[in-house]
């Protein structure tokens, strides 16, 4: 008998400059009563942030294997609206608000169907292996562009 293919972990999916991430609350997410504990959204958030990197083609490991750097989070604010529970299918969109030299500001927002969860906002700055601001590949920065959101007309 052969062994089955075991499926592969979802990225999520890009819709133009929006990415979407899928993920279930479990038990070891919540607190005693049910609730997402509040440092999970940090968690889930940068495993969005790694899936956008790997559908955009931005190769975060082999960068920083080949001595280019990596990128790391440099500011974060984060606003809680409404409590996440066990069991809940969460997703968490994220768009990128500003292109930098050595630097992507992202907007992350955790949504329990049309209900938002929490909201933050993100600065990832591109780094050498020594830790000083870098930067960003070229053709990371050209990634990056495609996801952009549209800017507002003002």
């Amino acid at each position: 008998m052969d062994e089955p293919t075991p499926p592969a972990p979802t990225s999520g999916i890009l819709q133009g400059p929006l990415h979407l991430f899928p993920l279930r609350v479990y038990y070891e997410d919540t607190d005693v009563s049910g609730v997402v504990y509040h440092a999970n959204y940090l968690r889930w958030f940068e495993r969005a942030r790694s899936d956008v990197l790997r559908l955009l083609g931005i190769e975060q490991r082999q960068a920083y294997d080949a001595g280019l750097g990596n990128y790391t989070v440099a500011e974060m604010t984060i606003r809680y609206l409404a409590p996440a529970r066990l069991d809940d299918a969460v997703t968490i969109a994220t768009t990128a608000l500003e292109l930098g030299a050595a630097s992507v500001r992202l907007r992350q927002r955790a949504l329990l169907g049309q209900q938002l969860l929490a909201d933050a906002t993100v600065r990832v700055g591109f780094i050498s292996p020594d830790g000083r601001p870098r930067r960003q590949p070229a053709a990371w920065r050209t990634a990056f562009d495609t996801f952009l959101s549209p800017k507002d007309p003002a």
